[in-house]
């Protein structure tokens, strides 16, 4: 199980104390680098970016400096020879929850570069793998186009259509919606359809280029730092060197990058309720009301004590979680249980947290000067992005049998 805390004092995220000593020394240096990027931005740049909606370009720009996205999430096959650059979820939680701490909008930016490599690196497309390689390594970021306004994340209705071309290739036509990085993304996974041939062995994921003139980006459909775009495909020439999936391989590869692309969820959660506890305890313990801090009075205290038990709570089961994803094989699949528990549960638990820490500093945690305004506000976002809960919930119900009898 990976190392979180050398004592109850380490379990949360302090960023005066963060020791990653735990890993090895490129990853630790990357993950203290992150927190000190964003302690020299400030929280109030940080929460003035937040309010203005401003896109993450400084801190794609540190990403980019650092090499972050490459170190982190290049498969270890395609990083010419280069031990630091890997593919490992414990790693990548602890940068996750790093980003949660700071603000989700750049989790986000992480989050959907993930997904959007997911069937790029599950593919047998060497080209298309090398060159993930290379942008990653120029500082670039992914998207995953799965999501369409009327279907949502259902693969079986998707309207994005290819239509067979006498090159070998298609042309594509159809719109995504709720497209992360939708507006910059170097390569965008993309799920379509085949016209010329009904049922599962139509589907087909290919990858997309937002600069392309053929790919029309409409909006934003959120108000935010995160870029959630719309696109539409008119007319788009699909070559064979843009296939990753065809047929049911397409379909799997689409639940696949979901199942794993959206464990950080959980990591991302813990981020936001640690921050949040901090503002919380250090407003109620300096207010002072009828003579005593506010800390003093033991309704205060009790719903303090839950929210630390449920964070904890939280943090530990999103660890063990991680250890059924380093061990996962064809024998061993209980990621597929412990995997919606961390998407549905331990989200679910970071809004009761945030509920627990809202009662105690009240009026404050709208304040627009407070992280707690910002997480507040996202929290329950994560639980329902894409993986929403009731899905989620329904894989448990379905791994379970199998499981334990």
């Amino acid at each position: 199980m990976p190392e979180i805390a050398k004592s109850v004092n380490d379990l949360f995220l302090n960023p005066r104390t963060y020791d990653p000593s735990h890993f090895d020394a490129e990853t630790a240096r990357l993950l203290r680098a992150t927190i000190d990027y964003f302690e020299g931005v400030g929280k109030t740049e940080l929460l003035r970016r937040d309010h203005n909606a401003v896109w993450v370009t400084d801190y794609l720009d540190f990403v980019k400096r650092e090499k972050l996205f490459s170190t982190f999430l290049t498969r270890a096959d395609y990083a010419d020879g280069d031990d630091n650059r890997r593919w490992d979820t414990s790693r990548n939680a602890a940068l996750s929850e790093i980003f949660g701490f700071y603000g989700l909008a750049y989790w986000y930016a992480e989050q959907v570069t993930i997904l959007g490599l997911g069937p790029i690196w599950m593919s047998d497309n060497d080209e298309a793998k090398k060159k993930a390689a290379q942008q990653l390594a120029d500082g670039g970021v992914m998207a995953f186009g799965l999501s369409e306004r009327a279907h949502g994340a259902d693969v079986y209705s998707t309207d994005m259509l290819l239509t067979p071309n006498e090159d070998g290739g298609f042309t594509a036509n159809g719109t995504k919606y709720y497209i992360g990085n939708g507006n910059v993304a170097g390569m965008v996974s993309v799920f379509g359809r085949r016209t010329d041939i009904d049922g599962p062995e139509g589907y087909v994921f290919f990858v997309a280029d937002s600069q392309r003139p053929d790919y029309h980006l409409i909006d934003n459909v959120t108000h935010g730092q995160m870029y959630v775009s719309t696109f539409a495909l008119e007319n788009y020439a699909v070559t064979e060197a843009d296939i990753l999936h065809t047929g049911p391989q397409a379909f799997a590869a689409a639940l696949n990058t979901v199942n794993i692309g959206k464990f950080n969820l959980c990591s991302g959660s813990v981020g936001m309720v640690e921050h949040s506890f901090y503002e919380a305890i250090t407003h109620a313990h300096n207010r002072i009301l009828y003579g005593n801090p506010v800390t003093d009075f033991s309704h205060v205290r009790g719903n303090f004590v839950e929210a630390f038990a449920r964070i904890a709570a939280m943090k530990l089961f999103s660890n063990r979680a991680i250890d059924y994803f380093r061990s996962a094989s064809l024998e061993d699949r209980r990621y597929l249980l412990f995997n919606p528990m961390t998407k549905s549960k331990v989200t679910s638990e970071g809004e009761k947290v945030m509920t627990l820490l809202l009662d105690v500093v009240a009026a404050k945690g709208y304040e627009k000067y407070t992280y707690f305004h910002q997480a507040n506000h996202y929290v329950g976002w994560l639980p329902r992005l894409e993986g929403t809960v009731h899905v989620n919930v329904s894989q448990i119900l379905k791994f379970m049998p199998n499981y334990f009898f």
